[in-house]
């Protein structure tokens, strides 16, 4: 028989900031409510047991600055909350990943293989485990988005402010963000721009598929040659747009697909990839440069790739 453990054993009523403001009425819950699945908050919510000014809401309504918020006493399965005791080292592993903090803003080296949001059959992610880190944190959420298996530099913002001032800067375009990847051949010197449209497709199995396509939204990359192999190039992409896979689906659409890439990828070059060690996408977000959303400072950052990236490259020079 699976027990059961109590979140919040009373009825609480939280009233909310002018910071909390503005975020769903689901999104704030899953903040409180630490390892509680997302389909009790929505059951909650759909029955009535969670009010807000001590009316029903549905979970898209988005909170104002005074709203009093009645949160009701959650029972969850001690199996749902053990779910997390195994990936405990992962997230201790995290805490040495941060790369800068302050009361607004947590920059963090993500590992490759980590998804940024549980979600899509994953319970488990990086706002997740960053909750466990930072219990005390009413307010964590991702300022952008880097792919599971994409390793490198994430934001996420502690504060709701600077949430809106960072989304203000990506669509102002004033974030440099610049990446690392390994890829098929010698990219050729002169292809230092693509622009593509980018059309997302979801397959049955609701897999995400990114196609060059003209009914797509416009998307565009810089790309520089870093160094050159016999049969490889590592390249730095930084792109202007921040569309779902668009530095894999560009490098892909020149001729040059990324090192591993399970999607856009190039099977014969992954394996000669592999004989030399290389288990995983090789890209990876290495630097960034925006204004601190408080201050207005330059802050920038850099991430050096992980050891067994570094690896793969010296085995490369060695057979260049």
């Amino acid at each position: 028989m699976t027990s059961e453990k109590t979140i919040n054993p009373s009825v609480q009523i939280l009233t909310v900031s002018a910071d909390e403001s503005g975020q769903r009425i689901d999104n704030y819950l899953c903040a409180r409510l630490k390892g509680v699945p997302k389909s009790l908050v929505y059951r909650i919510l759909r029955k009535g047991e969670v009010r807000v000014n001590k009316g029903r809401v549905k979970p898209e309504y988005k909170l104002q600055p005074g709203d009093n918020v009645r949160v009701p006493p959650v029972r969850v399965a001690e199996k749902a909350q053990a779910q997390i005791s195994p990936k405990l080292n992962k997230i201790a592993a995290l805490e040495q990943q941060i790369i800068f903090e302050d009361d607004c803003l947590l920059v963090l080296n993500k590992p490759s293989g980590l998804a940024v949001h549980g979600g899509s059959g994953l319970s488990f992610g990086v706002i997740e485990a960053l909750r466990v880190l930072r219990p005390e944190a009413r307010f964590l959420e991702l300022v952008h988005r880097l792919d599971r298996d994409t390793s490198g530099i994430l934001l996420v913002a502690k504060k709701r402010s600077a949430l809106r001032n960072l989304h203000e800067q990506l669509r102002l375009k004033q974030v440099q963000k610049d990446y690392l990847a390994l890829v098929r051949g010698q990219w050729q010197s002169h292809c230092k721009l693509v622009q593509a449209p980018l059309l997302k497709n979801e397959l049955a199995g609701g897999e995400r598929i990114v196609r060059v396509n003209e009914q797509g939204k416009p998307s565009e990359t810089h790309f520089s040659i870093e160094e050159r192999y016999a049969n490889a190039t590592l390249i730095k992409a930084s792109p202007v747009t921040g569309r779902t896979h668009q530095i894999r689906v560009h490098t892909q659409y020149a001729g040059h697909p990324i090192a591993l890439d399970d999607k856009y990828g190039d099977k014969d070059f992954d394996q000669a990839m592999r004989a030399i060690g290389l288990d995983r996408l090789f890209l990876h977000a290495f630097s960034i440069r925006f204004n601190h959303p408080k201050s207005g400072e330059t802050l920038s950052l850099s991430a050096a790739p992980e050891k067994k990236l570094k690896r793969v490259l010296q085995s490369l020079r060695e057979n260049r």
